[in-house]
């Protein structure tokens, strides 16, 4: 059996948000060193706050400044610190109950090793020296030994400069394989040939195929050659620029079935003004020097397919 593929992959984005009144204050009151949590009608602190009632869903604009220390409610050991967490050496995930809260926030505990944690542990905040007006602006807490602090305090929310938007990156790492039908699905392009497998009991073919059929459930072994050619069913036209990806917009991406194939595939289509596509499009691959797959695909010239013979794989 020929050996399965697999490829490290990264999936990242920077994710932009704005900021209402309540989660402004909250940011900005920690850029200076302030914690602040909104209070709901039934007396309850929430840290961190939120801008209506979990409960109730009422609207909450009443901000309180609570202490930078508090109490571990809860806790676990984190052996492997991964890139991008609080710290680089191991520490413990803790839900502190800040005093004057009555909800917990999560963040981390620098602590020499498990056996330094425990439920109940006064804990109090550890500044980053640098602030910006995030959730990082708190760097970690740190055991302290103390009482409870003493009354809470009210706060108008204002701060000069507020923070008013942020930009939180998101990343995933991870492994992919792609099984054995992907696999001689991706080998099969390297050789600028287009394979899908059919169902041994509709009989329809599949491009990619999944290895097994996704309506009637069942395993797919037979490999079925299908195209080159195929017809365009449906389409967009894209206006955004990618980030590293090299083409100009606007461009058009489209569903393409593949001659002989039962389920259309994505392509980017070129060789003819954004403008001009349209569905029933015939179009034919575009394979570049040492590519493994279709750069584009582009009018083979033939007269457009009637929408009856892709009016199911739309």
């Amino acid at each position: 059996m020929p050996e399965v593929l697999s490829a490290p992959l990264v999936v990242e984005f920077p994710f932009t948000r704005s900021l209402g009144p309540v989660q402004s204050a909250f940011l900005t009151g920690l850029r200076e060193r302030t914690v602040l949590g909104v209070r709901t009608s039934d007396g309850r602190t929430l840290v961190p706050p939120v801008e209506y009632d979990p409960a109730t869903s009422e609207e909450l604009r009443d901000l309180v400044e609570v202490a930078a220390t508090g109490t571990v409610t809860t806790w676990a050991w984190n052996p492997s610190p991964r890139r991008g967490q609080p710290l680089e050496r191991p520490f413990a995930w803790v839900l502190v109950r800040l005093d004057g809260a009555d909800t917990a926030l999560l963040h981390a505990l620098d602590a020499p090793g498990p056996d330094a944690v425990r439920t109940g542990m006064r804990v109090r905040v550890r500044w980053a020296p640098e602030r910006a007006g995030a959730i990082t602006d708190i760097a970690c807490f740190e055991p302290y030994e103390s009482e409870a602090a003493g009354q809470l305090t009210s706060h108008n929310g204002e701060f000069t400069d507020p923070v008013t938007g942020i930009v939180a990156p998101a990343r995933l790492d991870y492994t992919y394989s792609p099984g054995r039908a992907q696999t001689g699905y991706i080998e099969s392009l390297a050789d600028r040939r287009t394979v899908g497998e059919r169902c041994p009991a509709c009989r329809k073919v599949y491009v990619p195929p999944r290895g097994a059929c996704p309506t009637c459930g069942v395993a797919t072994d037979e490999r079925v050659e299908v195209g080159p050619a195929g017809t365009v069913t449906t389409y967009c036209i894209v206006n955004i620029k990618a980030k590293n990806l090299d083409i100009e917009v606007p461009y058009v991406y489209a569903h393409i079935a593949l001659d002989g194939a039962d389920l259309a595939l994505h392509g980017r289509i070129g060789g003819i003004p954004y403008d001009q596509v349209r569905m029933g499009l015939r179009v034919e691959p575009v394979w570049t020097e040492g590519g493994r797959h279709p750069d584009h695909y582009r009018p083979t010239g033939e007269p457009d397919a009637d929408y009856d013979t892709y009016k199911e794989l739309i």
